[in-house]
């Protein structure tokens, strides 16, 4: 699950980001935009990914499984909303930090141990397909103050 591991360092990538930008005062649009078309790129389809594939290894009673759901749930209302960019900006940070330290120190530990070899091996193989996170050309972050 190496390539799980590649995404989600993208994902803390984006959060760097975005932290990075709101301390930079930059303008919030450019980091919307940012965000919008990592979700689009990569984020989206990555919980799709977890959803279809990963989670019902465990099945979806799986109390992990049920918080990772309601947490892509509330990831999407964050990113698809186009109110209060400052407080949703923020929430993204921390919700989606939170959430991928969750999966990595729980959930899938427990993927692991449950997923049959050809499982993990499918899983492995699709995740091997990972957009570049650093594709976008608008390098907000890297502005000196």
């Amino acid at each position: 699950m190496k390539t799980q591991a590649l995404q989600h360092h993208h994902g803390l990538f984006l959060c760097w980001n975005i932290k990075t930008g709101l301390l930079k005062n930059i303008d919030l649009y450019r980091i919307k935009k940012y965000a919008d078309w990592f979700y689009n790129h990569q984020l989206n389809d990555h919980f799709r990914l977890e959803e279809e594939l990963l989670f019902p290894i465990l099945g979806l009673d799986n109390k992990w499984v049920i918080q990772a759901l309601d947490e892509h749930s509330r990831l999407r209302s964050l990113f698809e909303s186009e109110d209060q960019l400052d407080l949703n900006l923020n929430l993204i940070v921390k919700e989606l930090d939170r959430h991928i330290q969750m999966e990595e120190d729980v959930l899938f530990p427990e993927i692991q141990k449950n997923g049959t070899v050809e499982q993990l091996q499918v899983l492995e193989d699709i995740h091997k397909i990972c957009p570049e996170a650093d594709e976008w050309e608008d390098r907000f972050w890297e502005l000196e103050y």
